[in-house]
């Protein structure tokens, strides 16, 4: 791992603002450690959504901590933050906002107001999204890429910066919906939680049994996060490496005839475009977090199943083989030798 002093970006302007990204990023992390336990590779993903500009599916059982999770790094950064409970009966409204009828009190004519909904903050965590139908989660479409939401006809734009933390229990269990695939197509990760260690659930126990509050401060606010994103956009990528990554999800494709042999086998539908241009930006944001001002090839390796497992569509005769999307992405990525020089 690179040292501060071997970062050696464009300018001094520039090095001072890679040196607040890591202040930042590890003044978060000790914020959220006083309340969660593990989970660091699932920490790293959400926060490189944040520092991307992205949106994040929280997979994982119930009683695994991801409403607490995302809680938590919410309080840290400093931004609006709105909750919603999916539940069967919600309405798209009910995200939105929608419009009412009001008495003007000086000429006692009526007028539509504009009431807003949750939607409209910073961070909106989307607690158990796929406990409500599709109609209901599609209303979160334009809202995740456009940033703005139309209602009655009238386009509003969202506050800025704009994450969606949603997340969900395993499809599988009772009372649950799949989400559309335009919707999972707009989330950057599909980051999975798994049950702890018995240590570190011993320190769950320790923690959360005691009178005991741990307290969260914010680290960082609206403007510099913003300022983050624009960072990690500068940082550069090798050409070869580039190509490596649109090598990777055209190879996820089963018509693409570079296609391996268990992707033709058990895939319906490979990634898009959207999916190469995310691991890129991914693998930006983890080089900065690793105190490199370049993407190397361990931070593609890292990301590139996070961000494909939800977008590889399979076929019944994965699920009939039981073969999972990480399971096709292992050997496919096992399949691909890194770019020389990388």
């Amino acid at each position: 791992m690179a040292t501060p002093s071997e970062v050696k970006p464009e300018s001094a302007e520039l090095q001072r603002r890679v040196e607040r990204f890591q202040a930042v990023r590890d003044g978060i992390l000790a914020q959220v450690r006083n309340v969660i336990v593990g989970q660091d590779e699932v920490l790293d993903q959400i926060l490189i959504g944040l520092f991307v500009g992205g949106h994040c599916l929280i997979t994982g059982l119930p009683g695994t901590a991801k409403t607490l999770m995302v809680r938590t790094i919410s309080q840290t950064l400093g931004l609006v933050f709105r909750r919603i409970q999916f539940t069967p009966d919600l309405m798209p409204s009910d995200i939105t906002g929608t419009d009412i009828i009001e008495e003007d009190p000086t000429t006692g004519g009526r007028r539509w107001t504009f009431v807003q909904g949750p939607i409209f903050g910073n961070v909106l965590l989307a607690d158990e999204i796929n406990r409500t139908p599709p109609k209901t989660q599609s209303a979160l479409l334009e809202a995740m890429q456009e940033l703005s939401c139309t209602v009655r006809g009238n386009h509003y734009n969202l506050p800025q910066p704009f994450f969606v933390l949603a997340t969900q229990n395993p499809i599988e269990l009772e009372g649950t919906y799949p989400l559309p695939e335009a919707q999972l197509d707009r989330f950057l990760f599909n980051t999975v939680l798994d049950y702890l260690n018995a240590a570190d659930e011993v320190k769950v126990v320790d923690l959360t049994t005691t009178t005991h509050i741990p307290a969260v401060q914010a680290i960082t606010n609206a403007q510099e996060i913003l300022s983050f994103q624009e960072l990690v956009r500068m940082v550069p990528i090798a050409e070869s490496l580039a190509k490596y990554v649109v090598e990777i999800v055209r190879a996820t494709r089963p018509k693409n005839v570079e296609a391996p042999d268990i992707v033709k086998k058990y895939v319906n539908y490979g990634a898009s475009v959207r999916a190469a241009q995310f691991i890129v930006l991914a693998a930006k944001a983890r080089a900065l977090s690793r105190r490199r001002y370049h993407v190397a090839y361990e931070d593609i390796a890292a990301l590139a199943i996070p961000v494909l497992r939800h977008r590889v569509l399979l076929n019944f005769h994965a699920e009939s083989d039981r073969v999972d999307s990480d399971e096709i992405l292992r050997q496919l990525l096992e399949k691909m030798p890194p770019p020389k020089g990388a």
